[in-house]
């Protein structure tokens, strides 16, 4: 008897528990994160701005010249297929293109490997946990490591080279922070594990623009600011800018945007999120019900 209420995968064609799915130990998904993926919500029963996931995992494949056979309507039908057999109505759902394994024994060419697609799904989860996030998230700007550059590993490309954020993460957790923010090395604020940034500044919104991913929350909320007229700006952010806001929110396909209420040792807003991180999380949560922006998962 399966057990779905975990989750589900598609591995080479076959529908199976997540606790089931294996990819092979030669792969260089795995032995060099040679992979690229991206992770849609579903919220309610639908997935939330589909289209756009998908155009942005087309992007990151073309980026890293991965070629699979299946095009983005095979992967919308494969995404749906796997929540409806998991029955999750709210779910966190990846898909993931990878190099693959060599089809030369001891290749070390890449195009000798075998592009391939899986994807998975779990029950929704969150990069920060319901529980911060109602209380207000404190987070820790990294000293020790900053973000990976952009001309080694492009951010704009979503990947799993999580050596600079997990190591901000120890450095965060040490400081009895909930989670970290990093710089790059020119002291300009990039993101965080999983999530992009935002801060409020004499009325006007920013967000980084570069060593970041252009995230899909991220541009909801930019979109959200549009829609309420906010003025919003996407450009560099200095370290000293950024410790001087008067908010700070996060932003993230695994929870939508999270008030901040500490920043290093200083307390914004007298330890309550701000009026506009407050604002435009509403609007987050209202988008995300809109019919021309949701595909529902049709359930067995």
């Amino acid at each position: 008897m399966h057990d779905w209420s975990k989750g589900a995968a598609i591995i080479r064609g076959e529908i199976v528990p997540i606790a089931e799915a294996r990819i092979g130990v030669t792969d260089w998904g795995m032995t060099r994160s040679d992979i690229t993926y991206d992770v849609a919500p579903v919220l309610e029963g639908a997935f939330f701005r589909l289209p756009d996931y998908l155009a942005r995992f087309a992007a990151s494949r073309a980026a890293l010249r991965l070629s699979i056979p299946e095009d983005d309507a095979a992967i919308r039908a494969t995404l749906h297929a796997i929540v409806a057999r998991a029955g999750l109505r709210n779910a966190y759902v990846a898909m993931v293109a990878s190099r693959g394994a060599p089809a030369v024994p001891g290749s070390r060419d890449p195009r000798d490997c075998v592009n391939h697609f899986y994807a998975w799904c779990v029950p929704y989860l969150r990069v920060i946990s319901a529980e911060v996030e109602a209380r207000g998230a404190r987070i820790w700007i990294a000293r020790q490591t900053h973000r990976i550059p952009e001309d080694s590993i492009n951010p704009r490309v979503k990947n799993y080279h999580w050596g600079d954020f997990t190591q901000a993460l120890f450095e965060a957790y040490d400081h009895g922070a909930d989670t970290a923010v990093l710089t790059d090395h020119a002291g300009n604020i990039a993101e965080g594990p999983g999530f992009n940034v935002f801060c409020v500044s004499g009325g006007r919104l920013i967000t980084p623009r570069g060593h970041c991913l252009e995230g899909i929350t991220r541009q909801t909320v930019l979109d959200a600011a549009a829609e309420a007229g906010v003025a919003a700006e996407v450009r560099d952010i200095p370290l000293a800018e950024f410790l001087d806001a008067d908010e700070v929110f996060t932003a993230t396909t695994a929870g939508g945007p999270v008030p901040v209420v500490r920043v290093d040792d200083r307390i914004l807003g007298n330890g309550a999120p701000g009026p506009v991180s407050e604002m435009l999380r509403e609007r987050y949560w209202q988008m995300t019900r809109r019919a021309a922006l949701r595909d529902p998962v049709v359930y067995a």
